[in-house]
């Protein structure tokens, strides 16, 4: 049985830039290195070859968000949940149908809130033969649990999910990727099979806890490879989207493009309540049919790309 790390003390917040007692500048070499290799990329688990001599392995993802992200926050705006609301009514069965059209398996991440607010999304998404993986219980910030609240939350999720499909999940995504001292410990005890919420590498990697090597594996995530940065958008702030759908289309072509050349693994993280609109989706359909164009292209889900990866390395 693994055990929480201890949480570490409250950092003043500005005493890191060189203000205050507790400045970084100031810490002994221990506590550095300490925070460092607490979790970190281990062995490298780039297979040879990919199934069948596929030269690149596809990972499309979605993070069923909906209402939670409002929720998290404690507001009940009705226009705001309204936002939420819309990935259950138009985004998700816009990508589910886009999925069904090109017979490309997809991991979908369900906070256990957003699951009881739509039971037949997951169903629906389970049905039609994707993966559905942890994605926290409200969407809450792990960092700012206490670990045992974390550890509670995680497990409910876990069980929520469970009862809906009748299949345990095998991986995590967090929140916001947001990894506390304990989320790690928490993998371990679930016995999961995978994370992906790290950014360590391009390519999957084993995680390493202080030194040791976990048996977890890591796919790992990009914000680059990610929806939100482009399109994201806060009604009562200056923050708009600002990148022009065709221009977010040729950043995630290239880094397929990239991907293959390198004969590696391309991962897409997407949101259904923003990728989902009309002239969001189209760039989704672009790019499938641009990966499509290239022949040895494995498209999978995350479990099924962690399993392989795992047994690939012995």
């Amino acid at each position: 049985m693994q055990h929480d790390t201890p949480q570490q003390p409250a950092i003043v917040e500005g005493a890191a830039s060189g203000a205050g007692p507790d400045a970084s500048w100031r810490w002994p070499e221990a506590r550095w290195r300490q925070a460092v290799n607490q979790v970190r990329a281990g062995k490298a688990l780039r297979p040879d070859v990919w199934p069948g001599g596929a030269q690149v392995a596809v990972a499309l993802s979605f993070d069923v968000d909906q209402e939670t992200l409002t929720l998290r926050d404690g507001k009940t705006s009705p226009a705001l949940l309204a936002q939420g609301e819309y990935g259950s009514r138009a985004g998700l069965p816009r990508i589910l149908r886009l999925m069904k059209r090109y017979d490309i398996p997809a991991s979908f991440y369900v906070p256990g809130v957003s699951a009881l607010l739509h039971p037949d999304d997951v169903t629906d998404i389970a049905a039609a033969g994707h993966e559905i993986g942890l994605h926290g219980w409200i969407h809450e910030r792990n960092s700012l649990l206490e670990a045992a609240d974390e550890r509670d939350l995680t497990r409910r999720a876990a069980e929520v999910l469970e009862k809906l499909t009748g299949t345990a999940p095998v991986g995590l995504r967090t929140a916001s990727w947001d990894f506390s001292d304990a989320t790690l410990s928490i993998i371990r005890d679930m016995g999961l099979l995978y994370d992906s919420s790290l950014m360590g590498d391009d390519e999957p990697y084993e995680i390493l806890q202080d030194g040791e090597p976990t048996g977890v594996v890591e796919l790992p995530v990009e914000w680059i490879k990610d929806d939100y940065p482009y399109f994201g958008m806060d009604r009562v702030t200056t923050i708009r989207p600002h990148t022009a759908p065709s221009l977010v289309g040729e950043i995630w072509r290239r880094e397929f493009d990239g991907a293959y050349a390198e004969r590696g693994l391309f991962l897409l993280t997407m949101h259904p309540h923003i990728i989902g609109h009309r002239s969001r989706v189209s760039v989704l359909d672009e790019l499938i049919r641009h990966m499509r164009s290239h022949s040895g292209v494995w498209f999978a889900t995350h479990a099924d790309i962690a399993r392989y990866v795992k047994a690939q390395a012995g």
